[in-house]
């Protein structure tokens, strides 16, 4: 008997390590559990990263990579919005991404399923071309997929800006959303940004299923509410918390020095402040925070970037080159000595949230940092920056509530009175230890949904099981080995 082929699935991540991070657990989930050998398509304006190089080359070797020439997009001003680049990579990337499935298709590998995240739905038209089930992967909450989901047919009933509307928007098993917390590319209806949103959105109903990066504990009523007939969609699967779990990196040949530090810290007495990997402040909110920290009187481990000229910079702005410390206030380091560790641009995240050390977590409500904070146990003080981080950051307080929110004064600034009453809040008062329960049951709750019988266990198996079915099919139609 000839030995049965793995199944195969091709992988196409937006450019941005934000998009990469979640579908290389998927990926791993697929080959240990289900025994998937998986393509990540990469795609991009320019070269891969090295980051993007150096995590994908580190994967077990059923996960290869196939990195397409880099898509022309110098005909854009440089003013475009990031929606309609990721839009665009994909969509002038389609020419040679059926090039790799010819190719597949010659080594009698095609794919059964190709999997693309929230902006690369044009790749469908490939693989539709070659019988291969078009699936999404949504890598943030069930609540904002509820907006996409729902977007074709509010487009055509709100005749405003969604930030003018003056009632709020009412999505099934969704808190009542207000249009000035809808996601930044939703917000100007004449850009482009928004125009490549709609687009993808209407092609969400071609996809044979959604797999969404969120579990049932966490966002029940959304989740029930999408699994129920009538919207025009395809099935929902929470297949979460797919998160980098704060294991040591095997080529980490010595414990990196925040880590040391936070060795020789009382059990959970550390906030964690981080922005994710493009989160920036300006130069005043910079300043007011690392005020605020001082004031608090409470311990702390900041990963600090360069201020932007603007708040919200994207997530793909380079960062500064400048000392990102040499922007704190003056006698900051001083004055926070022994209690507080600033350590520029980068620190192994995963690796602190997990730490015992630490209690907080300030963050910018980032879907895979917020997963990462769920999985070990710890509450969060949310800032949101950009993308869809306002609606992360409602879902976070008012309906979850695992998170406190700073109050922001009508300049738009944080200031460091409300920095350190927020941050002594959650560090050491009433307000901290009730999110601090709470995020506890969550953390429990993602433990139950990945074990074995766990639901967003159950529901992967149950896309594997498609999966296979269809490959079966194809193989049997002669298809998989044109």
């Amino acid at each position: 008997m000839e030995e049965p082929k793995a199944p195969h699935v091709a992988i196409i991540p937006s450019p941005g390590m934000g998009h990469l991070i979640p579908l290389i657990e998927f990926a791993k989930r697929l080959v240990h559990r289900h025994s998937f050998n998986v393509t990540f398509v990469i795609g991009g304006e320019g070269p891969p990263s090295k980051a993007q190089r150096t995590v994908l080359a580190s994967l077990p070797s059923s996960i290869s990579s196939v990195f397409l020439p880099p898509a022309d997009l110098t005909d854009l001003p440089s003013t475009t919005r990031i929606e309609t680049r990721i839009s665009l990579t994909v969509t002038r990337s389609n020419p040679e991404l059926r090039k790799v499935f010819d190719s597949f298709a010659a080594e009698g590998r095609l794919p059964t399923a190709l999997v693309v995240d929230l902006f690369g739905t044009d790749a469908f038209d490939v693989a539709v071309e070659f019988h291969v089930s078009p699936y999404i992967f949504y890598p943030s909450t069930a609540n904002v997929l509820s907006f996409f989901l729902h977007l074709p047919k509010l487009d055509e009933t709100v005749s405003s800006e969604f930030s003018e509307l003056t009632e709020p928007i009412m999505l099934p098993g969704c808190l009542p959303l207000t249009g000035k917390d809808v996601l930044d590319p939703a917000q100007d209806r004449k850009d482009d940004a928004y125009k490549w949103l709609l687009h993808n959105t209407k092609r969400y109903k071609e996809a044979e299923g959604i797999l969404v990066n969120s579990f049932f504990e966490l966002e029940p009523n959304v989740l029930k509410a999408l699994q129920e007939p009538g919207l025009d969609k395809p099935p929902v699967y929470p297949v979460g918390p797919l998160v980098n779990i704060g294991k040591q990196d095997c080529n980490q040949t010595e414990e990196p020095e925040c880590l040391k530090w936070l060795n020789n810290q009382p059990l959970g007495s550390v906030l964690y402040v981080s922005f994710g990997s493009g989160g920036t402040l300006t130069n005043e909110q910079l300043n007011e925070l690392a005020l605020g920290l001082a004031d608090s009187e409470q311990r702390f481990l900041w990963v600090i970037r360069s201020p932007s000229g603007i708040a919200n910079s994207s997530y793909f702005d380079s960062h500064s080159q400048t000392d990102p410390l040499s922007f704190l206030p003056p006698g900051f380091l001083e004055l926070t000595k022994g209690r507080g560790f600033v350590i520029p641009f980068w620190a192994p995240q995963a690796q602190v949230l997990a730490h015992p050390s630490t209690g907080g977590f300030l963050t910018h409500c980032g879907w895979n940092s917020t997963l990462e904070s769920v999985v070990s146990g710890v509450p969060l003080i949310a800032w949101p920056l950009y993308a869809e981080q306002k609606m992360n950051a409602v879902l976070l307080t008012e309906d979850i509530r695992v998170a406190l929110r700073p109050r922001v004064g009508d300049d738009k600034v944080v200031r460091r009175e409300e920095v350190a009453r927020v941050v002594k809040g959650l560090m050491e008062g009433e307000e901290g230890k009730g999110v601090r329960n709470r995020m506890k049951e969550m953390k429990e709750g993602a433990c139950r949904v990945l074990k074995d019988d766990g639901s967003s266990t159950k529901a992967l198996s149950l896309v594997a099981l498609k999966w296979k079915a269809h490959q079966t099919e194809l193989e049997q139609n002669g298809i998989s080995s044109v």
